[in-house]
């Protein structure tokens, strides 16, 4: 079984990710900010985070080959799993309308809630009702016609959805405490423009490092779910 890795940050990868889908009998094809044709017959499509908008097309190109590539999987029913940008992308892709948050910048370790029907998703069944996980965004999207809603923050409502056999998360549950240090500190500047301080972001590290065998456990559900489908 094949997994097409989209990726759009160096330094944003697979984390936690990829020993599941390894283990569930996936081989991993990574292509970085670019897809080619063949991508569409993949067992399954996993898209990852960046720090471009889904809008902007002009100053990425790529993003409209991904956003195309999404399209015509969507319309398949073939698998996909979008990491926050990816999860906007998949979102894009089947009909929501993404835009910058009115709630501003969601940053550092915060718990998700779960929805019901996540609790009773036959993938999700059996977490906590509520996960602690990672964030950095600040665009979200209106509803994903057809999905089903799975998790919220108190700051936006919309942070998983189900659409078929195809989960967007726009939290990070494959972001290790370690690699989430290195990321607060390559964008020190950043951070201050937006008036944020790294040392109380830093404070939640630990949090974030406990929650990782649940996050882990998480993310080997969806890869079984993918191996299972794929095997259909």
């Amino acid at each position: 079984m094949k997994a097409v890795v989209l990726q759009h940050e160096t330094h944003e990868g697979l984390g936690l990710l990829e020993g599941p889908l390894l283990d569930a009998g996936f081989t991993l094809t990574r292509r970085f900010r670019g897809v080619e044709h063949k991508d569409l017959e993949a067992e399954l499509l996993v898209v990852l985070g960046g720090s471009m908008s889904v809008w902007a097309t002009d100053q990425h190109p790529f993003l409209r080959d991904e956003l195309a590539l999404l399209v015509e999987r969507v319309a398949l029913g073939r698998p996909c799993l979008g990491l926050c940008l990816g999860a906007q992308l998949l979102a894009t892709a089947a009909g929501a309308q993404v835009s910058a948050g009115k709630n501003g910048l969601e940053i550092g370790v915060a718990p998700v809630r779960w929805t019901k029907a996540a609790l009773e998703d036959p993938v999700i069944k059996g977490v906590p009702a509520k996960s602690m996980a990672a964030h950095w965004h600040e665009d979200t999207w209106t509803a994903v016609p057809n999905a089903t809603l799975l998790a919220s923050t108190e700051r936006y409502t919309q942070q998983a959805f189900r659409l078929g056999d195809s989960f967007g998360l726009q939290f990070h549950p494959e972001l290790t405490a370690a690699a989430y240090d290195e990321w607060l500190t390559r964008d020190l500047e950043l951070l201050a423009l937006y008036e944020k301080n790294v040392d109380e972001l830093r404070a939640g590290l630990p949090k974030l490092k406990a929650a990782e065998a649940e996050n882990t456990l998480l993310l080997e559900r969806l890869a079984h779910h993918f191996a299972r489908v794929a095997e259909r």
